[in-house]
């Protein structure tokens, strides 16, 4: 055996399908589009959700619920996180700080919220405050400065 009497097992391939090349063919005529209708014809292409006629399921199932525009979204950071970061011996607490140690990505809003425990006194710069985890932290003897974005 060598590389020029190589061929693939028998069965394994395939001839393609030669549509509408005449009647002798076997294929011709109609070339296995069916008659009339817009499947026959060329660039005939089906809307998407089409269900063949049937009412589509988009279109059977109601609308509900309200999407706010004016939401505004903000990155979840507890209390147990700031001891972390003050563990690590940080005492000022700024988006930016928070970034450097991969709590949240660059141009998210923060929002500490009171969830674990702080003994650490710390000055902590947010976009925005949770009553509790505004008073864990001023009671641990830190400060809370909203942040205002550039």
């Amino acid at each position: 055996m060598d590389l020029s009497n190589l061929k693939p097992a028998k069965g394994s391939t395939k001839e393609k399908k030669r549509l509408g090349r005449g009647q002798g063919s076997g294929r011709g005529g109609t070339s296995t589009r069916g008659h009339k209708g817009a499947q026959a014809r060329s660039g005939a292409k089906r809307k998407i959700g089409f269900q063949g006629g049937q009412m589509p399921l988009a279109r059977l199932v109601p609308k509900f619920g309200f999407k706010n525009m004016n939401r505004v979204e903000y990155c979840p950071v507890n209390l147990a996180t700031l001891q972390k970061l003050a563990d690590k011996g940080i005492t000022v607490v700024t988006p930016e700080v928070l970034v450097e140690n991969g709590v949240t990505h660059k141009k998210e809003l923060v929002k500490i919220l009171g969830r674990g425990e702080l003994t650490a006194k710390l000055e902590v710069r947010a976009h925005a405050f949770s009553a509790k985890a505004k008073e864990v932290i001023e009671a641990a003897g830190g400060t809370c400065e909203k942040y205002e974005t550039k």
